[in-house]
Order: C-alpha cells, then sequence, then structure tokens
C-alpha cells in the first residue's frame, strides 16, 4: 500500500499518479502534491539547490508518516518520492501521492502527508545564492501547519537531528 522512494533522478509525476489507482478499482479518489523548486527565497534569486537527507533514516521517518497517515483515514494507497541532490529552478522536489475510496480522506491524507514531512523529515536545503551558498531554515508556518494535527505528530519530529557533514 506504501511506496517510500528517496532519489536522485527526476520524479515521473504521471507514472506515480498513474501507480495510485492501477490494479485498484475500488479507488474513487487520487489526491497528489507536487512541490517544486522556486527561483526566489527570502526575497532573494535563487539558482540552484542541493538537498541533503540522511540514508534509511529518512527513508525510515517516511514510512512512519506514511503509516500514520494510513491509521487516521481509509486509505488504499501512499506514494511519496523525494529527490535529494542538485536541483534547478522548476524541478519536483517532492510528489505525495494517496488514493482512497472517497475525496474527503485523500485530501486530508495528502495534506497531512506534506504537512509531517515538510516538519519531521530530516532532508536539509542549500541554497545557491549571488551571495553564496546558504542553509534553508525551518519556516514558522511549516512548524503551525505540524501543530494542528496534534501532539502525536510533533512527538514524532526527527528534524532536530543534524545535518550531514562533508567528510
Amino acid at each position: 500500500m506504501q511506496f517510500i522512494q528517496v532519489q536522485t533522478d527526476p520524479i515521473a509525476i504521471a507514472a506515480e499518479q498513474e501507480a495510485l489507482a492501477h490494479g485498484r478499482p475500488q479507488v474513487g479518489a487520487v489526491v497528489t502534491f507536487v512541490g517544486l523548486m522556486r527561483d526566489c527565497n527570502a526575497g532573494e534569486a535563487v539558482s540552484a539547490m542541493t538537498l541533503e537527507h540522511y540514508p534509511g533514516m529518512t527513508e525510515k521517518a517516511l514510512r512512519v508518516i506514511a503509516a500514520e497517515a494510513a491509521a487516521r483515514w481509509d486509505l488504499e494507497a501512499i506514494r511519496i518520492v523525494h529527490r535529494v541532490g542538485p536541483l534547478t529552478p522548476q524541478e519536483a522536489i517532492v510528489f505525495v501521492g494517496v488514493a482512497s475510496r472517497h475525496r474527503g480522506e485523500a485530501f486530508r491524507a495528502c495534506e497531512f502527508l506534506i504537512d509531517s514531512l515538510k516538519t519531521r523529515a530530516p532532508f536539509w536545503k542549500q541554497e545557491t545564492t549571488a551571495a553564496g551558498a546558504r542553509w534553508v531554515e525551518a519556516r514558522e508556518t511549516d512548524e503551525a501547519a505540524k501543530e494542528r494535527w496534534g501532539p502525536a505528530v510533533a512527538a514524532n519530529d526527527t528534524r532536530g537531528a543534524e545535518r550531514p557533514t562533508q567528510a
């Protein structure tokens, strides 16, 4: 039911969406979210971004988040695909998709998944600007989104882990 992938290759969005309902005739709703790299942040132009993660730990965190969604809502499938490595503006960073029998469940679960992923999965973003490289800090709006899902979500936050250092 769940598919979790962290990859350096571009995300095949149409294929990921198709996989959510394929072979599941009971599915009545598919809801997806695709996050794109923007060309600006905090009022500055951004020409590139590098996403880092902890292999193994990141996938485990994503599986926990997906399991929580599956426990909260009646879902037929969950797919989370996240890019790592170098990206340029307009490239897809993340695909989150859910399939369910009814749209309400699918919409709520998809929103929960992206809100949780943004604050609980150990990913780090480094942007390239005209002034040089800078690490992106967590946004207050992402934290507020996490809090609305309840204390269980906040208790499983793994973002406090230190970002990897270059060897």
